[in-house]
């Protein structure tokens, strides 16, 4: 999701004006890899630029190597030459038309010799046949081109504009009369006096509602004022993605709408970490990581399968240390698993709310001791389910039914995969010392975000995959 705080009349937009025009010198002079520096910065978020998109401000922030949301800062590019406008969409346009006019040269050279050298001054027809064989194959199901046709006639862009701000990310249909999901920071900033806009495929664009928010799982429904017909997306099956299964994304990074990407999902489950509101704790949720492009604006669009099914809710990308100077890392998106997505967004559907299971217990980022993983319980709820199945202050939790705890953001995450009253098995301690406990998790309206203090209990400006409002969303 893209987010953007309301422009500051004393700041200069070079975007918003006409370009300079640069020297004729620069042409000659100027490398023609400068513009391709550009790309250097992937994105923050829905969320957006800080979001939760990212593009995780509205985004979210740091992860640990397990975790997701990456920044919502879009690290800093090469410097722009004294004089010359910098805008996020000039620098690869410059680029393009620099390529162009050093390729027009050398083709005009050619050319000129080539007629030069044509003593019957005829000169070729250029003509395209169409590829018929490769149309046909291309649009089957099991094919990307396949997969984007049928995920953008069930993809929405979404615009929220308010007193803190505006935010731009996307959206999956639900229903013909216009129930669309999307994330739960796209439209954090919706209030009193806000608007939300959405687009469909067919162009048109409705006023809408939320109609309920699970925080926890950085989900939303709206609700279109007045749409019939839409095409409702059709539903995969997140359990039975495999690393290397093919999805493409969709939506409208950078307010491009319609835009496609595509890639593999890159690992089944990841601790996505990001930082809240206030920047004193961050935001934990599980996640499906891939290598598809995912730019601020892509915040609640559909990751589908080559079938067109969603697998996922697109929600964050991690851009390493860029913010900070550091190396910028490339390829780690995260979406929400559409089996989470299905259950949150029913009870958002029936009720205008979701619940959450809770452990009971409490915790922060830092580590048991440097030799041994696993989450250490700092306090436990009186009476809660941890307390009731045995578990106390100072155990060490390891593990999750079958999955390995590394830090209490796992433990987290690992909670929120399952369902309220269910019965998971709980080991505290390793080696020799270890014993496993059933608990029967508790529930609670999911009205704020699921989060875990810093081990200092100060935040450290944690990477945010989102971008946008709040910091905490692409």
């Amino acid at each position: 999701m893209n987010a953007t705080p309301p422009a500051d009349p004393g700041d200069a937009h070079p975007e918003h004006g006409a370009p300079e025009t640069p020297p004729a010198t620069d042409h000659v002079t100027e490398p023609v890899t400068t513009p391709f520096a550009a790309h250097q910065s992937p994105y923050a978020s829905g969320q957006h630029h800080q979001p939760w998109v990212h593009g995780p401000a509205g985004g979210y922030a740091t992860t640990s190597h397990t975790a997701a949301h990456a920044t919502a800062h879009h690290p800093a590019g090469p410097q722009s030459a004294p004089g010359r406008p910098r805008g996020g969409v000039t620098k690869p346009i410059i680029a393009t038309a620099l390529l162009a006019g050093l390729l027009g040269g050398a083709v005009g050279v050619g050319g000129s010799a080539l007629l030069n050298n044509d003593s019957s001054g005829s000169v070729p027809v250029l003509s395209s046949q169409p590829d018929t064989a490769n149309n046909a194959a291309d649009v089957a199901p099991g094919s990307v081109t396949y997969a984007a046709q049928v995920a953008s006639k069930s993809t929405a862009d979404i615009k929220v504009a308010g007193a803190q701000g505006s935010a731009v990310g996307s959206g999956i249909v639900l229903s013909p009369d216009g129930y669309v999901l999307t994330n739960n920071h796209v439209v954090a900033m919706a209030g009193s006096g806000s608007t939300i806009q959405a687009t469909t495929s067919d162009g048109k664009t409705y006023g809408a509602e939320v109609t309920g928010t699970s925080p926890s799982y950085d989900l939303a429904v709206i609700k279109l004022d007045g749409a019939s017909g839409l095409t409702p997306a059709a539903l995969g099956d997140s359990d039975g993605l495999q690393v290397g299964d093919q999805v493409v994304a969709v939506g409208s990074p950078e307010n491009l709408s319609n835009t496609v990407t595509s890639g593999i999902v890159s690992a089944l489950s990841r601790t996505v970490t990001a930082a809240d509101e206030s920047g004193s704790g961050v935001t934990v949720y599980n996640g499906l990581q891939t290598d598809t492009p995912i730019n601020p604006g892509n915040s609640g669009g559909p990751l589908v399968n080559l079938k067109g099914q969603v697998v996922g809710v697109n929600s964050a990308v991690d851009t390493g240390q860029a913010a900070s100077g550091g190396v910028q890392a490339y390829g780690l998106g995260f979406a929400i698993p559409v089996n989470t997505a299905k259950r949150i967004g029913n009870e958002l559907l029936q009720d205008g709310q979701a619940t959450k299971p809770v452990l009971g217990v409490s915790g922060s980022l830092a580590a048991t001791n440097d030799s041994e993983d696993g989450a250490q319980i700092s306090a436990v709820q009186s009476g809660g389910a941890a307390d009731q199945a045995g578990i106390s202050e100072g155990d060490v939790i390891t593990k999750i039914g079958d999955t390995p705890i590394s830090n209490y953001a796992d433990l987290m995450a690992q909670v929120l995969t399952h369902t309220p009253g269910e019965t998971v098995p709980v080991t505290v301690g390793s080696g020799s010392d270890a014993r496993t406990v059933q608990v029967t998790l508790d529930s609670a309206v999911d009205k704020q975000q699921t989060t875990i203090a810093e081990s200092d209990g100060q935040s450290n400006q944690p990477r945010s995959p989102f971008g946008g409002f709040g910091g905490l969303v692409p």
